[in-house]
């Protein structure tokens, strides 16, 4: 099932061959190394059992990666034209197992790919990457299947998402994420992976939803309003953000800042708090 995809040439080659080139408007940072594609598309779990979702495959490195280990059905979903010489070759040689979409994945409806169940694997945009986990975490808060999340952002991005209360990397994106999942860095992957090589370390990161935290938090969509509410102001007081609100009510003074409150307050605030 593999032996085509491990025929097919270099994700360099086939790049020369397309005359493809990294797009800075995309936010767009190859990465060449198998093993390290390879380490990434083995660390999703169940990957023969559920479809996965990749966003920005570009030249297709990770996309072959899922393929030869094992991935039971692919979907790719490019808004960048151009590759589409490189995914057509490697879609010929999936047997099936990859279908490639292009367009805006902030605008692709993902209930309607046709999967009860899937799993997302990217090496997302730099620019688009913060934006899509939180709609993503939005679809698992309502109740869409999305058995796991493994995800490259930059290392200070994987740090806010599971960074904990009083931690200097805590704020919105890690409120949201311990709500509704459980997240672990894997592994941090270095600049020299690239092509183009960023100017920061990215990092590896898996979210794997967690169904008793979801029961639990109520309306995600005002959750996220009061945190962009609070952490927007950071190292004020959360009295001199929201004067009207009788904090006392919570167990708290209201000299709190955000960064000192735990989800589980931000909950609690939200089902009592008219934003």
């Amino acid at each position: 099932m593999t032996d085509n995809i491990a025929s097919l040439p270099p994700v360099s080659q086939m790049m020369r061959d397309a005359k493809m080139t990294a797009k800075k408007q995309f936010g767009q940072n190859f990465l060449f190394d198998l093993n390290l594609t390879g380490r990434i598309a083995r660390s999703v779990p169940d990957i023969g059992k559920y479809p996965v979702v990749e966003v920005g495959p570009g030249p297709a490195g990770l996309t072959r990666a899922l393929l030869m280990a094992g991935a039971k059905h692919v979907v790719a979903i490019e808004m960048d034209r151009t590759t589409e010489p490189i995914l057509s070759r490697v879609m010929a040689a999936s047997d099936g197992r990859l279908n490639v979409i292009f367009g805006d994945a902030l605008k692709v409806d993902f209930s309607k790919l046709g999967f009860c169940e899937y799993s997302i694997c990217s090496n997302l945009p730099y620019n688009v990457g913060t934006e899509l986990l939180i709609q993503w975490l939005h679809k698992i808060a309502n109740g869409e299947k999305i058995k796991s999340l493994t995800l490259m952002f930059q290392r200070e991005v994987a740090e806010r998402i599971i960074a904990r209360p009083g931690d200097d990397a805590y704020g919105r994106l890690s409120v949201l994420v311990s709500l509704v999942a459980d997240a672990k860095i894997l592994f941090n992957v270095p600049r020299t992976a690239f092509t183009p090589a960023p100017r920061v370390t990215s990092a590896v990161v898996q979210i794997i939803p967690n169904a008793d935290k979801i029961a639990r938090i109520g309306d995600i969509e005002n959750i996220e309003k009061l945190t962009a509410k609070l952490f927007g102001m950071r190292r004020k007081m959360i009295r001199g953000i929201m004067p009207d609100v009788d904090w006392s009510s919570f167990g708290l003074t209201g000299t709190e800042r955000a960064e000192n409150l735990s989800p589980e307050k931000f909950v609690k605030k939200t089902k009592k708090v008219l934003l």
